[in-house]
């Protein structure tokens, strides 16, 4: 009798440890925020759910954060800016869109405390980088700490293979919790 208890239980071990290594690998997975990039959304060390099923399914939204891997074997997390033939370019603090003017609520309250401006310096796509448009399966994105970010101005364009998943839902600290947009 023991030993077919002590079987169930050895059982049961291995279906919890199976289904949660494929959950994490399919599924979600954590990250953790390195940096100050993504500042004031995102801090420093905040723990994150990375939904990795998202894009399997569909494709990134323009202001979604995403994680990518990164040049030197990194996870990079940074927000979507330019989607797939879209026009781009940044002129007196603007963020411009197939030349229309697009707003970007999420900075408004580091734009203020900014001691340097303008927050994001002039760029465009066609003159700084040579595309005329964001190529076919490919996101252009930003650190929402526009002065202290790497990304697409500095390492391109990113495909949409090398995109991780969606990261939108902050754990940790608990102070935190909650969907981030």
């Amino acid at each position: 009798m023991a030993k077919s208890e002590s079987w169930e239980w050895v059982k049961a071990v291995v279906v919890a440890l199976l289904l949660a290594v494929v959950i994490r690998y399919f599924f979600f997975a954590p990250i953790v925020v390195d940096g100050q990039s993504m500042m004031p959304t995102l801090g420093h060390n905040d723990r994150m759910i990375v939904n990795k099923i998202s894009y399997t399914i569909g494709e990134p939204d323009r202001f979604d954060i995403v994680v990518f891997h990164a040049p030197q074997n990194k996870d990079y997390i940074k927000r979507v800016i330019g989607l797939p033939g879209d026009t781009l370019y940044y002129e007196n603090d603007v963020l411009y869109i197939n030349g229309q003017a697009v707003e970007e609520p999420y900075l408004d309250e580091f734009k203020k405390e900014a001691t340097r401006l303008p927050f994001t310096g002039d760029f465009n796509l066609e003159e700084d980088y040579g595309y005329d448009v964001i190529p076919d399966g490919h996101v252009f994105v930003l650190g929402d700490n526009r002065q202290h970010s790497k990304d697409s101005r500095h390492i391109g364009v990113i495909p949409y293979e090398e995109i991780v998943g969606k990261a939108n839902i902050v754990f940790w600290p608990i102070s935190d919790f909650g969907v981030v947009n």
